[in-house]
């Protein structure tokens, strides 16, 4: 028996290909965008130069200040900036912490964002903007964040290092593995899911031992594409409330923490979701699909564990109060017994076992 589900189409203009970074003149014309502020880390301070270059005189500045987890000091002094240089735009160009800074002034003033990702996080397939203030992270959905335009170069993802790409890929994976166990999937999110998984499962492992292969780059960002689309159409669960409330309490990077949470999330709840464990099955051929990511984490050479992070045993009764106090959609109840339980295996590297 089908179930009844409803889907909505986010409204999204992609452009892909390797050399596509060139088209950012034409993409921002498209958009109206006279005047951008381009966004970026301290570390891609010069590829945010190339597009101020391509720009020419649409580019009014660099702001390269873009920090994990969005902090709000970070956003007013970007919210300055642009004010001051009377940005009609953003071209965020980087990975997550910088188009979700990107998102942060959409949200603020109300600035279209052009977004060029550099890594397979998937943010800017997303109207999900997180806010991180004195070491809480604030979370919402708002269509209005929702980049106008995104430029997908696999190019640009070939200087990105083989440990990062891994975990940036798992990331992008647990997106689509909450999508599979939402309770607003669809068909056609639950098929963009699986193909988002299979795509990145395979490319991954190509990518850490040959970095420079670009068939390989191409699979995996067109893999978070995908993975990307389906966490901004369906509801987030139990894995991205732990991720959220580590990252804001301990400032842990985000993409390894969902890289160590992501297989004692998937055992938790696939038991609860047999649709989306035969997904899964089928994407990572495996029968044992929370074996099946904690194995290919291993195979990536991820972080086992979240003591490798920095997190001891001390540092979790403040995050399973955090995710108690509010708590997200999940197949199963979430207990405190079973957070305890689940993130004491995680923190020690365990085996993923359904709790």
């Amino acid at each position: 028996m089908i179930r009844e589900f409803t889907y909505e189409a986010l409204p999204m203009r992609v452009v892909f290909g390797a050399g596509a970074v060139r088209r950012i003149p034409e993409e921002a014309e498209r958009l109206g965008i006279e005047r951008a502020l381009v966004l970026a880390t301290p570390q891609q301070t010069a590829l945010a130069g190339t597009a101020c270059d391509l720009l020419a005189d649409r580019a009014v500045e660099i702001f390269d200040r873009a920090r994990m987890h969005v902090p709000v000091e970070t956003v007013a002094a970007a919210a300055a900036v642009a004010a001051d240089r009377g940005a009609d735009g953003c071209v965020a160009i980087g990975g997550g912490s910088t188009i979700g800074l990107g998102k942060a002034l959409a949200l603020r003033q109300g600035l279209p964002v052009l977004a060029v990702p550099t890594t397979y996080a998937g943010s800017e397939m997303t109207p999900i903007w997180g806010l991180t203030d004195n070491a809480r992270k604030q979370t919402g959905r708002d269509p209005a964040v929702l980049p106008r335009s995104v430029i997908y170069d696999p190019e640009l993802t070939l200087p990105l290092p083989a440990g990062l790409s891994a975990t940036s890929g798992l990331n992008a994976i647990a997106h689509a593995v909450e999508a599979l166990y939402a309770p607003d999937a669809s068909p056609v999110i639950s098929a963009m899911a699986e193909r988002g998984i299979r795509g990145l499962a395979g490319s991954l492992p190509t990518i850490t031992g040959d970095p420079a292969d670009i068939d390989a780059r191409s699979a995996a960002l067109q893999g978070a594409w995908l993975c990307g689309a389906c966490l901004g159409a369906t509801t987030m669960g139990l894995h991205h409330k732990l991720c959220h409330v580590l990252g804001g309490v301990l400032d842990l990077q985000h993409a390894e923490t969902h890289a160590v949470v992501l297989p004692h999330v998937a055992a938790f709840n696939l038991d609860a979701a047999p649709d989306a464990r035969s997904a899964l099955q089928r994407a990572l051929d495996t029968t044992d699909p929370a074996e099946g990511l904690a194995e290919l984490a291993a195979r990536l050479g991820a972080p086992g564990s979240l003591a490798e992070l920095g997190v001891t045993d001390a540092d979790l009764p403040a995050v399973i109060e955090e995710v108690l106090a509010s708590p997200y959609t999940n197949p199963r109840p979430v207990s405190r017994e079973a957070l305890e339980r689940l993130l004491h295996a995680a923190v020690h590297g365990g085996p993923t076992v359904a709790t």
